[in-house]
C-alpha cells in the first residue's frame, strides 16, 4: 500500500477517509489537526489562533511532521492529514521524505463543492475518545443516540472552529495557499482524484482503495 499524503478543502473527508484505510489496511494515521489541538490545551496563544481558523508557520509545522516520520515504523503504511498546506512546505516535505527513503507516495485530492462543505462543517461532531465523526444535519450520519457516539459512549463535541465564520476563513486560506499544491503534484505525476459529494461514500472508497494500492 502506498503512502498518503491528503490534499482537501475543510470538511471535505479527510478524517472518515483516514479512517476508513486505518481501519481496513492498518495505516498509520498522523493528523497535525489532531496534534496541535491536543497541545493547545495547554498553549493559550496556540488555542486563540486555532479557534479563529489560523494557521501554524511552516517552519514548526515542518518540524513536527520530520520528527513523525524519524520515529515511523517504514514497514507501516502512512496518512499525512493536514500537511503539506503551501507549496514552501509541499517542497520541504520532499525534502524530508526523500532523505529518510520515502519515496512510494500518493497524493490524493478530495474534491467536494463548496455549498456541500458549508452544510457538513456547520452539523459536524466529533468524538473527543475515539476521533469518529457524525454530522446532525446529514441523514446516515448521525449518531443512533443523539450526541452519543456509536462506538465508545461517549458524550460528542463540536469543535470550535466549525462554525461558518471560521470556516470560510480556513477555505479561503485553501484556495490562496493550499490550492496551487494540487498541481504541483500533479505535475510531479503523483496526483490522484477521489470526488466526495455524494452523501453515499461507498463509491468514494472503492476510487480511494485504487488509488493506494
Amino acid at each position: 500500500m502506498k503512502n498518503v499524503i491528503f490534499l482537501a478543502p475543510p470538511a471535505a473527508g479527510k478524517g472518515t477517509f483516514s479512517d476508513y484505510l486505518v481501519k481496513n489496511f492498518g495505516y498509520a494515521h498522523y493528523s497535525t489537526g489532531d496534534i496541535l489541538r491536543e497541545r493547545a490545551k495547554n498553549d493559550t496563544e496556540l488555542a486563540e489562533l486555532l479557534r479563529s481558523g489560523g494557521l501554524v508557520n511552516d517552519d514548526e509545522m515542518m518540524r513536527l511532521i520530520e520528527d513523525v516520520l524519524k520515529n515511523h515504523d517504514q514497514n507501516v503504511p502512512f496518512i499525512l492529514d493536514g500537511i503539506p498546506r503551501t507549496l514552501q512546505q509541499a517542497k520541504k516535505l520532499d525534502i524530508i521524505l526523500n532523505s529518510l527513503g520515502i519515496i512510494d507516495i500518493v497524493a490524493v485530492y478530495i474534491d467536494v463543492d463548496k455549498d456541500i462543505l458549508v452544510d457538513r462543517v456547520v452539523g459536524r461532531r466529533i468524538c473527543p475518545q475515539c476521533h469518529r465523526s457524525y454530522n446532525v444535519k446529514l441523514e446516515g450520519f448521525q449518531p443512533l443516540e443523539e450526541g452519543i457516539c456509536d462506538d465508545c459512549k461517549t458524550p460528542l463535541i463540536q469543535r470550535e472552529d466549525d462554525n461558518l465564520e471560521s470556516f470560510l476563513k480556513r477555505y479561503q486560506a485553501f484556495i490562496e495557499s493550499t490550492y496551487p499544491i494540487v498541481s504541483y503534484y500533479k505535475e510531479k505525476g503523483s496526483l490522484k482524484v477521489v470526488s466526495n459529494n455524494e452523501l453515499s461514500q461507498t463509491s468514494a472508497f472503492e476510487n480511494l482503495r485504487g488509488v493506494v494500492k
